[in-house]
């Protein structure tokens, strides 16, 4: 009996298939959600590597975000402490994305397409792979109901979604296309804007770890509203790696 569901990709795992280990990409900023598509720039070569290896298995990348925005390609501010190896630490929260497509670039990059599975757990780091990329022990049952997105009900309060997205755009001389946005479905226009809105990081891990896509649109408008009427924050997303 197969556990998938009828709105499904028929190309993403079940949750059987679904890896005891992974790859991650920290990447401060940067918000991958179940049924959400992220476009990366991939050139460094530790995630070149990375990319190659999951390409030739399970396909499939952790995202996640540092606990501390910086370093070096913004993975994070490293740290003193041995027994990581002074790794910069990440969220024990990320979101495991599958690689749909990737095209080459004469200059040697990678751009890749994600399409967001299930969000994870982190166990555990594990030793380095060969390729120098970082790996974890992960954990997909908490997150069970994450493979069911295509079929999840969201509780949206779209007129006040829409009131609060006009003021934050306003605030930001920020435009869209707004025909689009009225047309979008809830639970694909929630995790849309969850994943583009220029938050800050600590805004995007709370998107991220929000309980269902219900919980998730409450707290996206209550984040559009505070930030209507805030500065802007110096945090710029970034997506190449």
């Amino acid at each position: 009996m197969s556990d998938r569901s009828p709105g499904r990709n028929p190309f993403d795992p079940g949750f059987e298939q679904l890896p005891d280990t992974l790859p991650i990409f920290p990447l401060s900023g940067v918000l991958l959600l179940p049924g959400g598509k992220l476009p990366l720039n991939v050139f460094e070569p530790r995630y070149l590597a990375m990319v190659f290896d999951a390409l030739a298995g399970h396909r499939m990348i952790g995202m996640v975000q540092p606990q501390q925005p910086g370093g070096y390609a913004g993975d994070g501010m490293p740290t003193d402490d041995p027994s990581t190896g002074g790794r910069p630490p990440v969220h024990r929260i990320g979101c495991a994305g599958r690689i749909v497509s990737f095209n080459e670039t004469e200059d040697g990059r990678l751009l890749l397409a994600l399409s967001g599975v299930s969000r994870f757990e982190i166990v555990r780091e594990l030793d380095l792979a060969q390729g120098g990329y970082r790996r974890v022990s992960s954990v997909f049952s908490p997150f069970r109901a994450d493979l069911d997105h295509a079929d999840e009900a969201v509780e949206l309060d779209r007129e006040r979604l829409m009131a609060a997205l006009s003021a934050f755009f306003r605030s930001r001389n920020l435009s869209t296309d707004w025909d689009a946005v009225k047309q979008s479905a809830d639970a694909n226009l929630v995790t849309s804007l969850s994943m583009v809105l220029p938050f800050g990081p600590a805004e995007k891990q709370a998107l991220l770890e929000a309980a269902d896509s219900s919980a998730r649109a409450k707290l996206l408008v209550a984040f559009l509203e505070m930030n209507a009427f805030s500065p802007p924050s110096d945090t710029t997303p970034g997506k190449a790696n």
